[in-house]
């Protein structure tokens, strides 16, 4: 049987630089590691420094440089062009990750490499271009929030998220809903977002105001396109313009439902859903200049892409299954008519 050989450790590192300084020879600091006189002879004549000599911190650098050969992405040519691809295409790591893995791809990567790859590309070239392949295009990772004013006391007949049926936390049963603004620097300008919890389908459309009518009028005009069984509950945050929720239970039957003050995450769905359509519309956007069907292309691109929480399907496929299992005569279609 062959003898089995170790990596020098940190630790051992530290020892001989010790022994070294010590005046010990390479026998004697060999002895002491029970190592080979080979291994410690080249470990002193790789990893020491013309100025500094052998220092185990400098050493380590030294064999971990020799053995870096840059990152996977770096080396793959192949495998970048597709990660970039799917970037480009508002995909985030983890659903890039994700689908390949699910297609049995001959080459996959983790979420993580492919983070790594992105943040060490704009440090080295300190080009902010490379930090809008990612969905968010921030400098850190992370989540930064602001809280505000709450009018939720002006709000008739509201009812508490607290008191939201249990089964609707699961999202494994089709019908509930959530709905909210995705707002502009130009307050005049809002695009109205429903949600879907289970298969995370969302729809958008352009308002002419954030008016309580006008908001339920549309909200109304998707739910109509739906069966009776997937029309269930919906959640607000407490702004005024859903005020006139009440519509929707009378007309649908459907449950209406409020996030406790200052707690959008308690609709975490929807904010997340917003928060991918900012890659294409961010906040500075004059939406005056996007028009329905560029608006259209933007929450197909959105829910096209695949998803870790679906098993890596996209909500449009999700969704869609959803709407044969309920036998409608038509497909309903995922634009915001």
């Amino acid at each position: 049987m062959g003898k089995l050989y170790t990596q020098i450790s940190s630790e051992d590192r530290c020892s001989i630089a010790r022994l070294h300084e010590g005046g010990q020879s390479i026998r004697q600091i060999a002895a002491a590691l029970d190592r080979a006189p080979s291994s410690i002879s080249r470990e002193l004549k790789r990893n020491a420094g013309v100025q500094v000599g052998y220092k185990p911190a400098y050493a380590h650098e030294q064999t971990q440089a020799r053995r870096w050969t840059g990152s996977k992405l770096t080396r793959d040519e192949g495998l970048r062009t597709v990660v970039l691809g799917g970037l480009a295409c508002g995909w985030s790591p983890e659903a890039i990750a994700g689908r390949l893995r699910q297609q049995n791809a001959s080459k996959t990567i983790s979420h993580e490499s492919i983070y790594k790859f992105i943040y060490e590309q704009f440090r080295r070239t300190q080009d902010c271009a490379w930090q809008h392949y990612l969905p968010r295009a921030k400098f850190k990772r992370g989540w930064r929030g602001r809280r505000g004013g709450s009018p939720a006391s002006f709000i008739k007949d509201r009812i508490s998220i607290t008191e939201r049926p249990k089964n609707v936390e699961n999202r494994q049963n089709p019908g509930h809903w959530e709905a909210d603004f995705m707002a502009f620097s130009n307050r005049s300008q809002a695009i109205i977002v429903a949600h879907d919890r289970t298969s995370r389908a969302t729809f958008f459309k352009r308002q002419p105001n954030k008016t309580a009518a006008m908001t339920t009028a549309q909200l109304s005009r998707w739910m109509r396109q739906l069966p009776k069984a997937m029309r269930k509950t919906m959640t607000f945050d407490n702004g005024t313009e859903f005020a006139q929720h009440f519509e929707l239970k009378r007309k649908f039957g459907i449950n209406t439902f409020f996030c406790n003050t200052h707690s959008p995450w308690q609709k975490g769905g929807i904010e997340n859903a917003i928060g991918r359509m900012r890659r294409f519309l961010p906040r500075k956007t004059n939406i005056d200049h996007i028009s329905q069907n560029a608006l259209n292309a933007y929450a197909a691109a959105c829910n096209n892409t695949p998803r870790k929480c679906l098993g890596y399907k996209t909500p449009a496929e999700v969704f869609n299954s959803q709407l044969l299992h309920f036998k409608l005569e038509s497909t309903c279609r995922l634009s915001p008519a």
